[in-house]
């Protein structure tokens, strides 16, 4: 992970945690990390591992899967940060239903796309 992918993997956890209005202590408590280290991670000063990134991910309630993404590990798939940004930063949700549409959207996420309806046609 380059300097500026762990800048960005940084930028992007701290705009969660903020978005989830969870504090640098509390989510390093639920991640199991210290505060200076998480600190640290999101002023992209270190790299965490995937371990670590699935901690964190734990702890905001979002798939390890999208900090993957940002951090490089896996292939982007287009749209998802920002549809779970979205998703994480609505007011009109509770943190359930944040939790709920963001595990529904991850297992629909993955499903292949199924073809349009065929209407029948007459004769």
């Amino acid at each position: 992970m380059s300097t500026a992918v762990s800048s960005q993997v940084g930028d992007f956890i701290r705009t969660q945690r903020n978005a989830a209005q969870v504090s640098l202590r509390e989510l390093a408590r639920t991640a199991g990390v210290s505060n200076p280290y998480l600190s640290q991670v999101e002023r992209g000063l270190r790299k965490p591992s995937a371990e670590i990134l699935a901690q964190i991910a734990r702890g905001l309630k979002i798939s390890a899967e999208t900090l993957y993404e940002q951090a490089g590990i896996l292939d982007r798939r287009s749209g998802t940060p920002d549809t779970v940004a979205a998703i994480r930063s609505d007011p009109a949700l509770s943190e359930r239903h944040k939790t709920l549409l963001l595990e529904m959207y991850e297992q629909l996420a993955v499903l292949p796309a199924s073809p349009a309806p065929t209407t029948p046609q007459e004769s």
